[in-house]
């Protein structure tokens, strides 16, 4: 039986429905453009819903001498000089409006007594500038654009899995896909679309994104239609991670739980970070604190499943319940672990995608026309180190200008070319892997690439494990010819798995073979045989199959912005 294809039309096409997409979505209502938003989980519980920390804006209402500048210097300096300047200014001049929006929209942030917007140190920032909602702001962000989306009646379809963008002579007019249900085959026809579908952290064994999230989708969608990707090598590991259950490793505990006082034992119960960081200790930056628990594990002071211990269990009983009481539920939920009493097994996890998409700072356009990225699945912002509190601004503030953006490229369309070859290639592409009833099992290819980026590519790197990868890679994308796709009554989830491998597999061999041209250590990215920064590499790395990997420099930070840069004092503080 051949599956019905429903057939929409719209201005602006929005793949994902997290803050970027949402916000982005709202922007074109906002403004009497026709927009549709698809993603592939509900839009209540999306990625941004985990984030808990906060969000950064420069609004000076606990630090007077704190502004947009001061900002900037912060996030370029925690990016390792990778950062590009001019996303960092356009992100930090925008992030007050940001933060306007949002409570135009009505979320409800922390506040001090006299009603200002309360703010709070995190990481490398030298003022307070991170607003929060408790420990879920992340959740109260989420919740506040879905509540905006619906009052907009945005059209949001909540089950849709994007197969392909359709393009023709270098420029989008839609993207093809499926319902995750009932198998309905969906052909978008859009003047723009913008890519908001997360990054890659999934292809690693233990990362902190759910099942079948951020598996590289936004890589491959804008790959296989022309699009370059910026830096895929540099991914932020934390610290914290669970190891057990299997299918729950990864999930975070907060770092909260050193900022309370939390400490980190070897199975030899050393008080390891003495050796690494003996001034902060816990309290270190999330990629020292990484890089000193995979040692340990890695030199055999780890336990039996590969882990360190976190123990929180000196801590008053009352401190635990009031100020951790998510990682108190989170564990017993999950491994029926009383805390209060017994020590967490955890290890390091990846955790985000610094870099993603090639796109420009002013309007976050890819190569394609008409194709923007925003989020996770864009790159520019972060360089090697992200500076906490930062990802949740800049969702909103491109969110708004790709809009924006997006609007105005369609309305300087004069027509738009679409090619029956293209949707031809992508309904073909569906079918083919429907009918495909080969022996190899996509779950378990899945897996055979979060072990080879683990074993290679994870914390530590250096070139003989890399090159090794790239070669188990090629084993593994060969055998991808013979799978078998088996949708049943319960919905398609074996077809989306299926396009889950694929772009598990571009973004692991984007990955590794970055990683290998990066002959240095800087940030996020540890090489053990280059262990020294090398000023040659102050670059970024593009990649694509078709060009393999360039270097691209990076333009020079505005001196009222490099007069900013120092050390920030992390004293008593937990850097993030």
């Amino acid at each position: 039986m051949v599956a019905t294809e429903q057939r929409l039309s719209t201005v602006v096409l929005v793949i994902g429905t997290g803050g970027s997409g949402l916000r982005a979505a709202i922007e074109l209502a906002e403004a009497g453009v026709d927009v549709i938003a698809v993603g592939k989980r509900p839009k209540e519980d999306t990625h941004t819903s985990l984030a808990a920390g906060g969000i950064n804006a420069a609004l000076a209402t606990m630090d007077a001498g704190d502004s947009w500048q001061q900002h900037a210097a912060d996030t370029l300096k925690e990016s390792y000089l990778l950062g590009d300047p001019r996303t960092a200014e356009i992100v930090t001049r925008g992030a007050a409006l940001g933060i306007d929006d949002l409570e135009r929209y009505g979320m409800a942030f922390a506040r001090e007594a006299d009603g200002r917007i309360s703010q709070r140190f995190f990481g490398a920032h030298k003022f307070r500038r991170t607003a929060f909602a408790g420990d879920y702001t992340g959740l109260e962000i989420q919740r506040t654009l879905v509540r905006r989306a619906s009052q907009l009646a945005i059209p949001v379809l909540d089950s849709v899995y994007i197969t392909r963008l359709l393009t023709d002579d270098g420029a989008v007019f839609g993207a093809y896909g499926f319902d995750l249900a009932n198998g309905t085959r969906y052909l978008v026809h859009a003047d723009a679309v913008i890519l908001a579908a997360g990054g890659h952290t999934r292809i690693w064994r233990r990362t902190s994104s759910r099942r079948d999230e951020n598996t590289g989708d936004s890589f491959r969608l804008a790959v296989e239609a022309g699009a370059r990707l910026r830096d895929p090598e540099l991914v932020q590991f934390h610290p914290s991670g669970i190891i057990e259950p299997e299918n729950a490793a990864g999930t975070l505990v907060s770092e909260a739980a050193r900022g309370e006082g939390g400490v980190l034992r070897n199975v030899l119960g050393e008080r390891y970070m003495s050796r690494y960081d003996p001034a902060r200790m816990e309290l270190s930056t999330r990629d020292r604190v990484a890089l000193a628990s995979y040692t340990e594990i890695k030199e055999g002071r780890g336990t039996a499943n590969g882990g360190v211990w976190l123990d929180v269990s000196h801590l008053p009983r009352q401190t635990i319940m009031q100020r951790l009481p998510r990682v108190y539920q989170t564990l017993l939920d999950l491994q029926m672990l009383d805390i209060t009493r017994e020590p967490i097994e955890v290890a390091p996890t990846a955790h985000y995608s610094m870099g993603g998409v090639w796109v420009r700072p002013e309007d976050h356009s890819t190569d394609v026309r008409g194709l923007y990225a925003i989020g996770e699945a864009a790159s520019g912002l972060h360089g090697a180190n992200r500076l906490g509190g930062n990802s949740l601004i800049e969702l909103l503030v491109y969110g708004r200008i790709t809009g924006q953006a997006a609007a105005a490229y369609s309305e300087s369309l004069t027509a738009q070319p679409r090619s029956s070859a293209a949707v031809a290639e992508a309904r073909a592409e569906v079918d083919d892997l429907l009918a495909a009833d080969g022996p190899e099992n996509v779950r378990a290819l899945q897996r055979a690439i979060r072990n080879i980026m683990t074993e290679y590519a994870g914390v530590v790197r250096d070139e003989e494990g890399l090159r090794t990868g790239l070669a188990a890679l090629e084993t593994i994308e060969k055998r991808m010819g013979d799978v078998g796709v088996h949708p049943d009554i319960a919905g398609f989830q074996d077809l989306a798995h299926a396009f889950d491998l694929k772009s598990a597999a571009l973004a692991a061999r984007a990955t590794l073979e970055a990683a290998l041209e990066r002959r240095e250590t800087r940030g996020c990215h540890n090489r053990s045989d280059h262990p020294d920064m090398d000023p040659e590499l102050r670059v970024n790395l593009v990649w694509s199959p078709r060009t393999g990997i360039t270097r691209e420099s990076i333009s020079e930070i505005p001196d009222e912005i490099a007069s900013l840069m120092e050390d920030v004092s992390t004293d008593g503080k937990l850097v993030e």
